[in-house]
């Protein structure tokens, strides 16, 4: 489908409120023209209508005038320098970006990530991540786990609780 066809999609799931449909849209549209700052941009606004300022800072990233707080919420949910690389999913050299503060930011992520490796890296090659987990994008990890974990004991023990009286007033 083409670009602007595309986009008018997105602008009518927008008007119609369905905005998981207009993101979905602008992802493919971001992995197809990933150096189209334009559609990055507007992806990020679709983020900004769910609340997620590390996703607005993710893709407002190659950005001059990107917002400071989505930015930081960007860097500290993607710690490490290669789930960076991999979540700004771009691809090519850095010569294709359309500005140069986006080649220069490009730059810095790509040579931190190859620092971490140990060796050169390329947006075009996958980048190697640790097995042990580490560098992980945190998006509640282990603690957020652990929550739902004891909520759903506990929601289970109050609901065994209930089926187990309700069965012994039967025989009452």
């Amino acid at each position: 489908m083409p670009l602007d066809e595309t986009l008018a999609r997105v602008d009518a799931d927008l008007a119609a409120g369905r905005v998981p449909l207009a993101r979905q849209r602008l992802r493919g549209l971001v992995g197809s023209y990933p150096w189209d700052l334009t559609l990055r941009r507007r992806l990020a606004e679709v983020y900004r209508l769910y609340g997620d300022a590390a996703e607005a800072g993710r893709w407002t990233y190659l950005e001059e005038d990107r917002a400071p707080e989505e930015t930081a919420a960007f860097e500290r949910r993607y710690v490490s320098a290669r789930w960076r690389m991999k979540a700004l999913a771009w691809r090519g050299p850095e010569a294709l970006a359309a500005t140069a503060f986006a080649a220069e930011r490009l730059a810095e992520v790509r040579e931190a990530c190859a620092a971490e490796v140990g060796r050169p890296v390329d947006w075009d090659e996958p980048v190697p991540f640790d097995e042990d987990g580490e560098g992980l994008p945190d998006e509640g990890g282990r603690s957020g786990c652990v929550v739902v974990t004891v909520g759903a004991f506990l929601g289970g023990t109050v609901m065994a609780g209930i089926w187990l009286k309700g069965l012994l007033s039967l025989f009452e």
